[in-house]
């Protein structure tokens, strides 16, 4: 009878140890996997974004810098200098002028209007183009040699 008693003894542990396992079925296991796989797709696809959004912000800046250095440029002539002529006398109507050496893969335009927003001055517009996109600025050269 010890024998039996013993036997339902270890029976018995058996049994309590199978319930006591700590661990993960394997469906926990591969929802878990799934879940995290999800969020590892979304960090992809977050820094494609970036990586094009950023690659954007390079271009702007890089056409934005022509530009000032354009206006830089427009600037200090003096303001009859024949690259800021207008050959329209109507306030409104710019006549256009265009970089005979811009940097490669891009052009750089600008269009002068003489008493334009006002008496004895000059509204010029810069616009750098290239790889599909503009940008423009304008600024206003005033007649101070006068």
């Amino acid at each position: 009878m010890r024998l039996r008693s013993a036997d339902n003894k270890k029976r018995g542990t058996e049994i309590r140890r199978s319930q006591n396992n700590e661990g993960f079925t394997l469906i926990e296991v591969l929802i878990a996997i799934s879940i995290f796989a999800f969020g590892l797709l979304a960090v992809a696809a977050m820094q494609i974004s970036a990586i094009q959004v950023n690659s954007t912000a390079d271009q702007i800046t890089i056409r934005s810098t022509w530009a000032q250095d354009k206006i830089e440029e427009l600037m200090a002539l003096p303001y009859t200098d024949p690259l800021l002529v207008d050959n329209n006398s109507t306030v409104g109507v710019m006549t256009n002028h265009t970089d005979t050496s811009p940097p490669t893969g891009y052009t750089i335009t600008w269009s002068v209007d003489n008493n334009n927003p006002v008496s004895s001055s000059k509204l010029i517009t810069v616009t750098v183009t290239g790889k599909g996109k503009s940008t423009q600025i304008s600024f206003i050269k005033p007649n101070v040699e006068s």
